[in-house]
């Protein structure tokens, strides 16, 4: 076999040993030791920033903001140390209302890379301006969205992002880059469609920026499929959410095992975006319009229906109940591909079934 160097994936001055993301999964899906197990295996380990609150001993069930920034240091302390050299990233969420804290905290903490979606980081830059080694990865499902982003940074900042990670709400977990539902199935945000043109949009600029392909990644087969649309690297969520590492409850992870295609759907975030997610009872009752009267704990996101218009649910309180194990009243985010999922795997399992398919040989570090 082969090294991998053909296909090496570089992030700002960060390089991965493969080209392999793991995605940032909210409210401790991704925390510390996922992300410390897939850097460790040679890949990009993401932690996500938002909800870490909810596995500190100090945690009051309000005090989020607060609790975050503590965790997110711990968090990146605790990684570090699993990871044995390896590249590390934090998700940070645009629609955060902590989210200025939570990118300056975890630049502060030593984080290698900030990967932010949930809505365009124009203001990145800004936040990270002291830490010139943070590498920057704007979130887009589109080439519009890119555009926008390159011509901001570009013009009030100087700079250009590291790389995109291109994520299509067709397949991909979680809250999606779209408006509503229906565009979130809409086939022009497949990455069959934006990869390639946004390749050829940055090529006619000059620009030699990675793209990073994500939702719908499974096997060895789809990282070479988006390899061929001109990705430099792929991003996987669901499949390391199914790890023994994965910082969730066992019962979180029978969720996912349970899950069959009819079970994944899409809904009406809190946050104000579509969603993919696993049918719970809680979301059940979402669509029987059965709730109990909602009630915003926490004050967790900038836009937040739940907050505002005292509807739906409230979706601090669904994620938690869903990262304890409250099959009753979480929130299961998945991809559309968590049917796939058999069996609790290890890390460095799947990332040596992943890079022995693409050819090269694996070491992990």
């Amino acid at each position: 076999m082969k090294e991998s160097k053909e296909h090496a994936l570089q992030i700002g001055k960060h390089k991965p040993k493969y080209p392999i993301v793991q995605g940032g999964m909210g409210v401790m899906v991704s925390g510390p030791k996922l992300a410390g197990a897939v850097a460790s295996a040679g890949g990009v380990g993401t932690i996500a920033s938002v909800g870490l609150a909810v596995a500190s001993p100090n945690f009051n069930g309000r005090n989020v903001a607060s609790e975050n920034v503590v965790m997110i240091k711990k968090s990146i302390e605790e990684a570090r140390k699993l990871a044995k050299g390896g590249v590390l990233a934090m998700n940070c969420m645009c629609a955060l209302s902590d989210y200025d804290e939570m990118v300056q905290t975890s630049c502060e903490s030593g984080i290698d890379i900030i990967v932010s979606g949930a809505g365009l980081p124009l203001k990145l830059p800004e936040l990270t301006k002291d830490y010139p080694d943070v590498a920057l990865v704007p979130i887009v499902s589109s080439v519009k969205a890119a555009n926008i982003i390159l011509r901001k940074w570009e013009k009030s900042y100087n700079r250009i992002p590291d790389a995109f990670v291109v994520e299509t709400p067709n397949t991909a977990g979680g809250h999606l880059g779209a408006r509503d539902e229906e565009q979130a199935m809409d086939c022009s945000l497949s990455l069959k469609t934006v990869i390639p043109s946004l390749v050829s949009f940055l090529k006619d600029l000059g620009l030699n920026i990675p793209i990073i392909s994500a939702g719908g990644i499974w096997d060895s087969q789809d990282i070479k499929d988006s390899m061929d649309l001109g990705a430099s690297g792929v991003q996987m969520g669901t499949r390391f959410a199914g790890t023994e590492e994965s910082d969730v409850s066992y019962r979180f992870k029978q969720a996912y095992l349970d899950a069959e295609e009819k079970d994944v759907v899409l809904i009406k975030s809190p946050a104000g975006l579509p969603g993919r997610a696993i049918l719970s009872p809680l979301i059940k009752r979402y669509f029987a319009d059965v709730l109990e009267k909602a009630t915003c704990k926490t004050g967790c996101l900038t836009h937040c229906i739940c907050r505002m218009k005292k509807e739906t649910f409230c979706i601090a309180d669904a994620l938690m109940s869903a990262y304890k194990g409250d099959w009753e009243n979480g929130l299961f985010f998945c991809g559309s591909n968590v049917a796939k999922l058999k069996e609790i795997g290890r890390v460095r399992e799947i990332m040596e079934e992943l890079v022995t398919g693409l050819g090269y040989a694996y070491s992990p570090l």
